[in-house]
């Protein structure tokens, strides 16, 4: 397995509130005018579209991991 971790210090989610619909179509979770919801969206269809998988680890205010893990192959 191949794991790529990507992280910031921005906003974070709150997955309390989000966890069902972090990776839905047109779920956006702050008020940023050029929110569309299409992103995690197209994201996690890509990664499983190659037979891998996407979670994530978010606070509020903390900032967010995300986690992508590909099947090698070599």
């Amino acid at each position: 397995m191949i794991l790529n971790i990507v992280s910031d210090n921005g906003l974070g989610i709150d997955l309390v509130k989000h966890k069902d619909s972090i990776f839905k179509i047109g779920k956006v979770f702050h008020r940023h005018p050029n929110a569309k919801g299409f992103g995690l969206f197209m994201t996690k269809t890509q990664v499983e579209a190659m037979d891998g998988r996407i979670w994530v680890e978010s606070k509020p205010d903390e900032g967010s991991t995300f986690f992508i893990e590909f099947k090698n192959q070599s």
